[in-house]
């Protein structure tokens, strides 16, 4: 499962337009595939997120980018951070999902969450519906999913989607590895129990041990001994070979979205920095041990502000894998 995995959140890079931009992608992925990455992510969006920029930059479908990725990469697993289950119907995910395994070699990982970006389902005709709705759909999706995954062919009936003898062919070339994304107590943690191999945090790190006891009571409920269920938990970060260097690289991302962090006042450039991990190789190494010691057993590290420069995807291997190898 994942122990420290590489995600790329954002394709809207200085200089670089649409005829370059793939390599630009290509070429993090590449650098994450030899510096110690086990696994290479990428949003399920069409939109930007708002922490990361407008609507309107630049964002790629993902499991077509996957697919391509698969081609510039030997050994990283390949997977969504997470998978937006309400984009999809389940029957069409299984059979994408196991396409990314078969031109991979074997590499394919589903990650899928319940979905929660309004503007994009309201902008693009994507039905949204309830928080309840959005969470039934999702574990109803994972009763069809799953089978076809183990080569099987689910007849299944539900309010939201149904199979009849779904056939699922080529099979998967490997065991493909299932990772829910949240931190829901009620709902997500215990569908991670209940159907996936792992798990992925998006909380504080002051509330990962509630997650995790969580977690464990829901094992306990069901039957699952908890040691079967691998947590990981998405990180954040800006490094530079110094502080000083991640620093200058936040700020003129910032700068990027029109933001001026020398004019903000103090509690905003706390509010801003408060976001990611920054700065040289100590200073995220400590930040990685805290993780680390706090039960988890891997990391999925982002660098929005200055990934597109593959020494930085090194860099920030070299100092995970002195954490989590």
């Amino acid at each position: 499962m994942t122990r420290i995995g590489y995600q790329i959140p954002n394709f809207t890079y200085p200089g670089v337009g649409p005829d370059r931009l793939f390599g630009v992608i290509a070429a993090q992925a590449a650098a994450a595939d030899r510096s110690g990455f086990d696994t290479v992510l990428v949003m399920d969006h069409f939109y930007q997120l708002p922490f990361l920029g407008p609507p309107s930059n630049s964002m790629l479908e993902c499991y077509t980018l996957l697919s391509s990725l698969a081609q510039h990469t030997s050994t990283v697993r390949l997977g969504a951070l997470v998978t937006g289950n309400t984009y999809r119907n389940p029957a069409l995910l299984a059979k994408t999902v196991t396409t990314l395994d078969v031109v991979s070699g074997g590499r394919a990982q589903l990650g899928i969450g319940a979905g929660w970006f309004e503007l994009e389902h309201d902008s693009l005709g994507f039905e949204f519906g309830t928080f309840t709705d959005r969470f039934e759909k999702l574990e109803e999706a994972l009763q069809i999913i799953l089978p076809m995954l183990r080569d099987e062919r689910p007849t299944f009936a539900g309010t939201h989607y149904s199979v009849t003898d779904a056939i699922n062919q080529p099979p998967p070339v490997s065991k493909i590895p299932v990772m829910i994304g949240g931190s829901g107590e009620q709902k997500t943690l215990r569908m991670v129990a209940q159907y996936a191999d792992e798990g992925n945090l998006t909380c504080g790190l002051d509330e990962v041990p509630r997650k995790l006891e969580a977690l464990a009571a829901h094992c306990e409920r069901l039957g699952r001994d908890r040691s079967t269920v691998s947590m990981s938990k998405q990180v954040q970060c800006v490094i530079g070979e110094t502080y000083d260097a991640a620093f200058a690289d936040a700020k003129a991302f910032l700068g990027s979205l029109g933001i001026d962090f020398d004019a903000a006042d103090a509690d905003t450039q706390a509010m801003y920095l408060s976001l990611v991990t920054l700065g040289g190789p100590d200073d995220i190494g400590a930040v990685l041990e805290s993780v680390k010691a706090l039960g988890l057993d891997g990391v999925t590290l982002a660098l929005p502000a200055n990934g597109h420069h593959p020494e930085n995807v090194e860099l920030l291997g070299s100092v995970a894998t002195k954490v989590f190898g």
